[in-house]
């Protein structure tokens, strides 16, 4: 059997319990860190735009001069979802 350790990817805590699965069946974690913002997160997504480092490289193609669906093409998201952060960053809201 091998152990893997899983860190919160906000807080960098090892503190973590199982939380139960998705409905397509990936574990989900909790963090019992009190300071940490993020209660519950998983290792891996289905959806590609889920990744916590999505929205900063989203950021980096947008300042390099890259379009929409350039961006959206290299990262492998839809433009939409681009366009969504893009969004949320301009207000301050993203997450």
């Amino acid at each position: 059997m091998v152990k893997i350790t899983v860190k919160c990817p906000n807080c960098k805590s090892e503190d973590i319990v199982r939380q139960g699965k998705t409905k397509k069946g990936i574990q989900v974690y909790r963090c019992r860190n009190a300071k940490c913002g993020r209660t519950k997160f998983q290792l891996e997504y289905k959806n590609k735009a889920c990744y916590p480092d999505m929205t900063e490289k989203i950021i980096k193609h947008t300042i390099n001069g890259s379009g929409i669906r350039d961006t959206a093409e290299v990262l492998g998201i839809s433009t939409s979802t681009v366009i969504a952060r893009l969004k949320k960053k301009r207000n301050g809201t993203v997450r």
